[in-house]
C-alpha cells in the first residue's frame, strides 16, 4: 500500500503545481506588478548618458564648423547682376534725376 501511495502522489503533486501555476498566472494578468525602481533609475541614467553624448556631438560640430559661421558676411551689391539687368549690354541703368534745389532769397 505504501508503494501505491508513493506512485499516486507524483501525479497529484504535478496536478497541484499545474493548478497553482495556472491560477497564479491568471491572477498576475489582472494585477500587474508595479514598475521597478531599478528600471526607472536605469532609464534616467541612460537619458543622462544620451544627453552628454549629444552635447559632445554638438560641441564637436561647432568646433569643426564654427569658423564658417563666424566669418563676416560678404557685402551685398546694390545693383542687380548683369544677367538680371534690363539694359541689353549689361550696363546698370542711370539713377533717376534728383529734384531741383529750392531757390534762395538774397
Amino acid at each position: 500500500m505504501g508503494d501505491a501511495l508513493l506512485v499516486l502522489s507524483i501525479p497529484a503533486l504535478l496536478l497541484a503545481s499545474g493548478l497553482y501555476t495556472a491560477c497564479a498566472c491568471r491572477w498576475r494578468r489582472g494585477h500587474p506588478a508595479p514598475p521597478s525602481p531599478y528600471t526607472r533609475h536605469a532609464a534616467r541614467l541612460a537619458e543622462q548618458a544620451m544627453l552628454v553624448r549629444a552635447e559632445e556631438i554638438v560641441d564637436n560640430a561647432y568646433a569643426a564648423l564654427g569658423p564658417l559661421y563666424d566669418a563676416p558676411p560678404a557685402p551685398c551689391p546694390t545693383a542687380p547682376p548683369a544677367a538680371l539687368s534690363s539694359q541689353p549690354d549689361g550696363a546698370t541703368p542711370d539713377p533717376a534725376p534728383s529734384p531741383p534745389a529750392p531757390a534762395r532769397k538774397p
